[in-house]
């Protein structure tokens, strides 16, 4: 990219941040190389940090994100790890798409960590939002697995029609292979949210146990 094209994505994703009222943006700096955003300063939550991301990977022309933004937690937000642990275990009981007794929690210095086996991707994804948004969290690691019971036939199949029916996707420039439990992604898209709506098709087919995403981000 050009030094005007850096200039003007920066632009975008600053206006983007600001415009967004989940977040109070005026901590938050921004930089932009070659389609690299990298943003910076510092957030009261974790989940404000998770939200900056999402937001930024909304404006065209991102094609990835380093997220250097500190969570600073207010004093009256501080809790200890046996306080963020009871929390996230009891968060995660009450969550109704994660499976009960399948999902240890581990928290260190305010970091959690997740670990365990769902049969979906939306579970894994599920036990994530239950705990991101607990008081005291300073971030958040997902290393639970997915392990479905069978793969689904047609899978490829049914990918590929679910890609035709979401009216944001162009699935003409999405190509899918499937070798077992692992589904393939490649071809070109406008935009991350795109490229992950694409993934997300995928992981919701019946058996898949991995998904590759080799989709790129046109400029």
């Amino acid at each position: 990219m050009s030094k005007s094209a850096n200039s003007q994505l920066q632009h975008d994703v600053l206006a983007e941040l600001e415009f967004d009222p989940s977040i109070d943006a005026t901590k938050i700096g921004v930089t932009a190389d070659d389609g690299i955003v990298t943003l910076s300063g510092h957030v009261p939550a974790f989940s404000d940090k998770w939200s900056a991301e999402r937001i930024v990977k909304r404006v065209h022309g991102v094609r990835a994100v380093a997220n250097e933004i500190d969570v600073n937690l207010p004093a009256t937000e501080t809790h200890d790890d046996a306080a963020i642990a009871r929390s996230a275990a009891n968060a995660l009981t009450w969550n109704t798409t994660v499976p009960r007794d399948q999902i240890t929690v581990t928290v260190t210095h305010g970091w959690v960590t997740l670990d365990g086996n769902v049969e979906w991707q939306f579970q894994k994804r599920g036990a994530e939002d239950a705990v991101r948004v607990l008081a005291g969290v300073r971030g958040v690691s997902n290393n639970i697995y997915v392990v479905p019971r069978v793969l689904g036939p047609d899978v490829k199949a049914k990918i590929e029609a679910a890609l035709k029916r979401n009216a944001e996707l162009d699935a003409r420039k999405i190509n899918v292979t499937a070798s077992g439990g692992t589904i393939t992604l490649s071809g070109n898209v406008r935009s991350w949210v795109e490229r992950e709506d694409a993934v997300n098709a995928a992981w919701s087919a019946a058996g898949v146990k991995n998904v590759v995403d080799e989709i790129h981000i046109r400029a």
